[in-house]
């Protein structure tokens, strides 16, 4: 499944029909204004309705919330660790009403902590959500590879598997991995030994069993250069051989993908046309003037 950030302005059924216009089977959205703690109220059963109709009349299969930027539950100052907690699980409550399949965060940044001070906290903050999923089903949470960017964790494996070993199956979590940040983090992707040597080494220290989602975008950086900064497929320093690898290598070609790429939607549409054709195996036709 193939899909994209769809904006959810006007109503969570409008990222559907976004999705639907550039081709997806697959969508991604903020179920609440991102920019601000304060949180919208509970989805009305009218604007659940035109969701459960939207994304089915638009054939979506897989359907990704994003958590607000926000959210630092390693933070070093308390209130916004509380703060987190708290939107954290509103969050969580709106995945479930709409019944969305996987819930992406960042796992946070440490400030001037040291880094196992603030996994720590991330853990504890988890296990506290832990109440969420006594009684209702999903979403999946999905911890989000980083860059590196600052104090951001989560830039390499062994800091999600130490989040992942400790949760030890209490809640749902497993792994998003973003290509762009993977690629600023350090891990080499340009090539299928390069792909094939990275998830050696994440089956190795947390287990592909794990690895349920792909964000697709290239870099506008270089290698290891701990820089977020996304690029549209093909124009960035990753280059387009990476996700035709990603495409059609059986570890990684059944997982759901979507784009983050600048661009937006007309863009969004030619990138998805092109790795449709990757995956069935034409002759991939490149994006027209």
């Amino acid at each position: 499944m193939l899909g994209a950030h769809c904006s959810a302005s006007g109503g969570v059924d409008k990222a559907c029909s976004e999705a639907a216009s550039i081709g997806a089977d697959a969508v991604q959205l903020f179920t609440s204004n991102q920019r601000t703690w304060k949180s919208r109220a509970p989805f009305s059963s009218e604007e659940i309705c035109l969701w459960k109709k939207a994304r089915m009349e638009a054939g979506i299969g897989c359907v990704v919330s994003h958590a607000s930027y926000l959210i630092n539950l390693g933070s070093e100052h308390d209130d916004v660790v509380e703060k987190s907690r708290i939107a954290f699980r509103e969050e969580i409550i709106r995945c479930q009403s709409l019944e969305i399949d996987f819930l992406v965060f960042h796992p946070g940044s440490s400030g001037s902590q040291p880094i196992e001070v603030c996994l720590l906290k991330i853990l504890e903050g988890l296990l506290s959500l832990e109440v969420e999923f006594a009684s209702s089903k999903g979403p999946i949470i999905l911890l989000e590879s980083m860059a590196g960017q600052g104090s951001q964790v989560g830039k390499n494996f062994d800091e999600i598997a130490f989040l992942i070993d400790r949760v030890d199956f209490r809640i749902p979590l497993s792994v998003c991995l973003d290509t762009c940040h993977l690629f600023a983090a350090g891990y080499d992707i340009r090539s299928s030994t390069d792909i094939d040597q990275m998830l050696k080494r994440f089956d190795e220290k947390i287990g592909l069993s794990h690895l349920r989602l792909l964000h697709m975008n290239d870099s506008k950086k270089g290698l290891g250069s701990q820089v977020d900064r996304h690029a549209s497929l093909g124009a960035g320093e990753i280059g387009w051989d990476a996700f035709h690898y990603l495409m059609l290598d059986s570890r990684t070609a059944i997982l759901p993908k979507i784009l983050e790429t600048p661009e937006g939607p007309a863009v969004w549409k030619e990138e998805i046309r092109h790795l449709k054709e990757v995956k069935s195996g034409r002759n991939p036709s490149f994006f027209s003037s």
